[in-house]
């Protein structure tokens, strides 16, 4: 479910950026009512207004509770312990035996 969270928070967040840029700004208005070209745009003068500014609204919003929902489950991962902390050499196994007495250098047949 993580996976499929941050998935949707990816498209969501790429939905808002682009929501973001297409909109006009406050002063695009006032050059359409001097006869500028861009009032007769698809949406009408003031249409794409309400359209694009509800949109970005509901995204901002599913936005905010995919963060949310993501920090908590996010948090509840964190309290999880971790698979590294216990790396013992205890849990390792090996097939070869272990030599228990060490030879030392007067047990050797080189002459000092």
């Amino acid at each position: 479910m993580y996976e499929v969270l941050i998935v949707i928070y990816l498209i969501v967040a790429l939905a808002i950026v682009g929501l973001v840029l297409i909109q006009q700004g406050k002063g695009a208005d006032m050059g359409a009512s001097f006869g500028s070209g861009s009032a007769g745009s698809v949406f009408g003068s003031s249409g794409a207004g309400n359209f694009l500014t509800r949109s970005t609204g509901v995204l901002a919003t599913v936005f905010f509770v995919i963060s949310l929902i993501l920090g908590n489950i996010t948090a509840e991962r964190a309290k999880k312990p971790s698979e590294f902390k216990n790396l013992s050499i205890d849990s390792v196994t090996t097939d070869a035996p272990i030599a228990t007495e060490v030879p030392s250098s007067k047990d050797s047949d080189v002459p000092n």
